[in-house]
């Protein structure tokens, strides 16, 4: 009889782990829900253009990489320096 209530309790363990072993595989989203917004929500750069706080992050960046490329390309044009053609004038042969 003994032998029975441990094979018993041996059985239950097991299926106990068991159970406890698949949950750990099942993928659980946890907090990556997106219905929870804090704060105002995000807004595209044409639709309020003075207010770069509420501009999406993605929005923000590409205005800001833009806008320094522009600044960094006005800068070269500005202080480059024109640089000015040397015409050579080639006498003419006599013939």
């Amino acid at each position: 009889m003994s032998a029975r209530v441990a094979f018993a309790a041996a059985a239950a363990i097991s299926r106990s782990s068991s159970r406890a072993s698949s949950a750990k595989l099942i993928p659980h989203r946890g907090l990556a829900g997106g219905g929870d917004h804090h704060g105002p929500p995000k807004v595209n750069f044409w639709e309020d253009p003075l207010s770069p706080s509420k501009w999406k992050e993605e929005h923000f960046v590409l205005v800001s990489l833009s806008g320094w490329g522009l600044l960094i390309y006005g800068g070269f044009k500005l202080f480059g320096g024109k640089k000015e053609k040397k015409e050579e004038v080639v006498p003419d042969a006599k013939q």
